[in-house]
């Protein structure tokens, strides 16, 4: 049987990474650090109503008869959606991709320094590495 994995911590909240992957058919394994997609991040509700939404064709009127919900609640739910993505309203109106660098810049980090302290990079190419990031 297979199992959703979860997209947070059931203690902090944070992000959870995938560590181990493994193949079925031929026992293949692999470790690192491996993000998961967006929506595998998202809670059970959300997909579900994304579900609703791409069978209805996006049709908000059809989502409310769908799901016995009013308009306005669609139309919040779908911004608890976009917004869950990593997307949000910019001045024009227009929905852009956030990107927090700082945490991007800090997973790249200490992956960096992961690698320094398993031996995979040697002082000089972390040090490099580590300059790059800071640009």
């Amino acid at each position: 049987m297979n199992y959703k994995a979860p997209g947070q911590c059931p203690i902090c909240g944070d992000e959870l990474k995938i560590t181990s992957l493994g193949c079925s058919t031929c026992k293949t394994k692999l470790e690192g650090h491996f993000t998961g997609c967006k929506f595998c991040r998202l809670p059970d509700e959300q997909l579900e109503f994304i579900e609703v939404f791409i069978k209805c064709r996006g049709n908000i009127k059809d989502v409310e008869k769908e799901l016995g919900i009013s308009y306005p609640t669609v139309r919040n739910r779908l911004e608890g959606v976009i917004q869950a993505l990593g997307y949000s309203i910019d001045k024009t109106g227009d929905y852009t991709e956030e990107r927090k660098n700082s945490q991007i810049t800090s997973e790249k980090r200490q992956l960096i320094l992961n690698a320094l302290e398993n031996g995979e990079l040697s002082p000089q190419e972390a040090a490099q590495q580590l300059r790059k990031l800071g640009k």
